[in-house]
């Protein structure tokens, strides 16, 4: 649950955080081997967001302005799972980190999604207890409802 109350602390700070293209071009690079290595096709947003939605859910697209409660499961590349919440969490969607935030707004209710992260989109430089600065990280949410 510390991982929740991370998000709105560590927000204002992640977004603040800048890379170089060859910092960028190596989380890239780490990501598609994953991907290659695990056989796992996701698409690639402009922000460098990989993402597969699972499950379509029913109803409008998920606003900025909404509140969401979801379930999710974070882990790192190498496997190791740092935070997982199977009873629903509720957080306005603005108060998501970026990864949560762009994925969200595709998102219905009752749709699941994989996303895999690079740092610039999560964390950034910050060190959390269990993710490392410049983490690359991988999850697993569902939406379980929308308000």
């Amino acid at each position: 649950m510390k991982f929740i109350f991370a998000f709105i602390s560590l927000l204002i700070l992640s977004s603040c955080s800048t890379y170089s293209d060859s910092d960028l071009n190596e989380f890239d690079r780490k990501i598609k081997a994953y991907l290659k290595k695990e056989g796992i096709q996701c698409e690639k947003s402009e922000s460098g967001l990989y993402s597969k939605i699972l499950e379509e859910g029913s109803g409008e697209l998920i606003q900025y302005k909404d509140i969401v409660q979801f379930t999710y499961k974070g882990k790192l590349l190498n496997g190791d799972v740092f935070d997982e919440q199977t009873e629903a969490v509720e957080y306005p969607v603005g108060q998501l980190i970026g990864a949560w935030k762009e994925i969200m707004l595709q998102l219905k209710k009752g749709s699941k999604a994989y996303l895999i992260s690079p740092p610039q989109l999560g964390y950034g430089t910050n060190k959390l207890d269990d993710i490392p600065q410049n983490s690359i990280l991988i999850f697993e949410l569902a939406v379980v409802d929308v308000k």
